[in-house]
């Protein structure tokens, strides 16, 4: 993992990690192109210690990841804000992961099927009552006509951040700091 400025809220738990990369729903991905940052939220799954994520096999993401693959996968998640009298001290609760590696269009089928099929698995669990078929991510195409495309990033490093949840800190709408001055 990458080394971090506030060593205390590094997360080093691999489980505490996979469980959260398999639950958020929404992760960013950046991309670097010659002019500026790139950054776009998208679906995705985490399995296979891979990021994977779906899309047209055209537009812009397509081609800043023909010219520079290279990738950063940030997903968090803000779970609420935690209070203090001090108002230096009031703070966020949250939990982070930043995976680094280059994206990679997945060529195999069987592979492109079992990402998708997670993804269905994940955002819409028990809506088919049947696995998806090769032959339909094989042919699908989009509303505009696009070949719609799997990509994976492999996670070659990953840094996770957490500043845990503190039930008697989190705020609330009509709470005061008087509130918290009589604990």
């Amino acid at each position: 993992m990458i080394p971090m400025r506030k060593e205390n809220l590094e997360c080093k738990d691999l489980e505490r990690i996979n469980s959260f990369l398999y639950q958020e729903k929404t992760g960013f991905l950046g991309l670097v192109d010659d002019k500026l940052p790139y950054v776009i939220p998208l679906n995705f799954v985490w399995f296979d210690g891979a990021i994977y994520f779906h899309g047209a096999a055209e537009g812009r993401k397509v081609n800043i990841i023909g010219e520079n693959a290279k990738a950063c996968f940030t997903v968090s998640a803000n779970q609420g804000t935690l209070t203090d009298p001090v108002p230096a001290e009031t703070d966020t609760a949250y939990m982070s992961v930043m995976i680094f590696g280059e994206v990679e269009l997945v060529a195999k089928l069987e592979e492109s099927v079992k990402a998708m099929q997670q993804m269905l698995d994940k955002y819409v669990p028990g809506y088919y009552d049947k696995p998806l078929s090769s032959s339909h991510v094989e042919k699908y195409r989009s509303s505009l006509g696009s070949r719609t495309v799997i990509y994976k990033i492999k996670a070659l490093e990953m840094s996770a951040k957490e500043n845990p949840m503190q039930l008697d800190k989190l705020f609330y709408h009509g709470k005061t700091q008087h509130h918290d001055r009589t604990r």
